[in-house]
């Protein structure tokens, strides 16, 4: 071998060397690989808030969340009125004396319970004694009437007496028979009683006694209201509401009356006046309640909240200012469901009267929680923030 091959063998076991000493200093100080970390894997590993409530039937009702229908219509179809529970006319009686006299007999109290055709008082009365004779000399009068129509066509007969006299027997049986029916009307409208000298208080329909203001020996005039009676399962409902809104309302129209003790009562618009009151510039709805109840009666005060159909977009939805709850930003009203509620987010509108229109999210007669439905909402962030 020449020295020459030598240094270009010598040269190139170098370069070797060199070559394997950096590519494992290399692998010594790299560092070591890492693999990429997805951007939301913080965002996967936390829980995300949930938008149902799980309460039984039990529960709700322990809480007093209100479960209702969203109503269809606008939101300027709902009225809010005062109103005032009365009697229907044919159900309440104004019992008076027919008769000047003092009253001698009172056979109920308030709240007593009477029927048809029952004697509630009796008043003692100069006129009802003289009511009677006048009807008993009537009848004195129609009995010698009689006998003397009879004398005469008996002696007509024979040829005795003029046919003048009996014609005129004739008018005096009829003139008297006149006079015994007026008497006898008389009598039977002062309910002259049996005793000759007192009138009896009787009772055109059954119901209950609302006010008594006769006392025992009190001189009482003709007309002077003794009692009133009503019958609390005929009612009609009276609500005066705004000129502008009185020409939206129509018959048939659903009521949904509210008392002071919270509870609701479905009605149905009757009839309503057409003419407003000078005095408060307001028209009269009659209102009838479409069930017999017993929570309301004659003279209390109901807040009514009329659902006319007049004049109004009847494709919206409309639900209580309370239905609706802000969550997470969001508007939402909750939903029933199976296991309990689910909010559901909506797109809402005006508010007016303690009502919402709802423009988006919602589809007409959905179940929701329209009372108390912020406890539901509280039930969600509690879980939330857990």
């Amino acid at each position: 071998m020449t020295p020459r091959n030598r240094l270009y063998i010598g040269a190139a076991l170098g370069l070797t060397a060199a070559a394997t000493l950096g590519f494992g200093f290399a692998r010594v100080t790299q560092s070591p690989l890492r693999l990429p970390v997805p951007a939301n894997s913080e965002a996967a590993s936390t829980p995300k808030p949930t938008n149902a409530v799980e309460i039984s039937q039990d529960a709700i009702a322990a809480s007093r969340i209100t479960v209702g229908p969203a109503n269809a219509g606008g939101l300027d179809a709902a009225i809010l009125a005062s109103a005032t529970v009365e009697a229907t006319p044919d159900a309440e009686a104004v019992l008076t004396a027919r008769a000047p006299g003092t009253v001698t007999r009172i056979f109920v109290r308030i709240g007593d319970s009477v029927r048809a055709g029952e004697t509630v008082a009796m008043v003692e009365s100069q006129e009802a004694s003289q009511i009677v004779a006048d009807r008993t000399a009537a009848a004195a009068r129609v009995t010698l009437a009689t006998r003397q129509l009879a004398r005469e066509r008996t002696l007509l007969g024979q040829g005795v007496s003029p046919r003048a006299d009996y014609e005129t027997a004739q008018a005096n049986l009829i003139v008297a028979q006149a006079d015994a029916q007026r008497a006898r009307a008389a009598a039977s409208a002062a309910r002259v009683a049996s005793d000759g000298r007192s009138v009896s208080v009787v009772s055109p329909i059954s119901g209950r006694v609302t006010n008594a203001s006769a006392a025992l020996g009190q001189f009482v005039a003709a007309e002077t209201e003794l009692l009133r009676i009503a019958d609390p399962r005929r009612l009609q409902i009276t609500a005066s509401v705004p000129p502008a809104d009185a020409s939206r309302i129509r018959s048939g129209d659903r009521v949904e009356m509210s008392s002071s003790a919270g509870q609701t009562v479905e009605g149905r618009v009757r009839s309503s006046t057409g003419v407003v009151d000078p005095r408060s510039r307001t028209a009269t709805v009659v209102v009838t309640p479409t069930a017999v109840t017993s929570s309301l009666i004659p003279g209390q005060l109901v807040q009514a909240r009329i659902f006319a159909s007049g004049g109004v977009v009847r494709n919206g939805v409309i639900v209580p200012q309370d239905a609706v709850q802000t969550l997470g930003g969001q508007s939402v009203v909750f939903v029933r469901t199976r296991g309990g509620f689910r909010a559901q987010p909506v797109q809402i509108g005006s508010r007016s009267s303690g009502m919402v229109s709802i423009l988006g999210g919602l589809s007409a007669d959905t179940p929701i929680a329209t009372v108390n439905a912020f406890l539901l909402k509280a039930e969600i962030e509690k879980e939330t923030a857990e």
